[in-house]
């Protein structure tokens, strides 16, 4: 059977299964969790969370995990009008989150779950990726294009 229909369609039973019983935020962030680093296993796993996995394991579909993971994320990101997005900055910096996110829901209507990383080697600025978009307003990368204008501008005079 393809790897496609089987993630999907146990994401979709996840997926309504914890929509049911009201958990689907909470499955949602520890499947958000896992998927980030697999190797940190929350010690207390949602109850829905629990029985669906027990249910992979009983069917032999545990190589499938991470895709029907994938996939619950994208469904219920759907389902909820959200978009993911991810945020990288030299250092924290919550007032650019918080625009950030108001301006995502202004110009698209959609709530925005934004994972924040630090990279000190952007040197300033931020870079934001949402969906497929990227966003570059870093240091780093206006540098290195001042780099690549230099270079071309002078490879021409000699």
């Amino acid at each position: 059977m393809n790897t496609g229909v089987i993630s999907s369609r146990y994401a979709r039973a996840l997926l309504r299964l914890s929509t049911e019983s009201g958990s689907a935020p909470a499955v949602y962030a520890q499947v958000c969790a896992m998927l980030d680093n697999p190797d940190a296993i929350p010690s207390r796993l949602e109850p829905d969370l629990k029985k669906f996995v027990s249910l992979l394991v009983a069917n032999h579909r545990e190589q499938y995990l991470k895709f029907i993971f994938n996939s619950f994320v994208s469904l219920y990101l759907k389902e909820n009008n959200m978009k993911m997005g991810t945020l990288t900055t030299v250092v924290p910096n919550p007032e650019l989150e918080h625009k950030i996110r108001d301006l995502v829901t202004e110009r698209t209507g959609c709530g925005l779950d934004l994972k924040v990383k630090t990279d000190p080697s952007l040197i300033g600025g931020f870079k934001l990726v949402v969906d497929d978009l990227l966003l570059d307003a870093s240091v780093s990368s206006q540098l290195e294009k001042l780099r690549q204008q230099f270079i071309e501008k002078t490879s021409r005079i000699v």
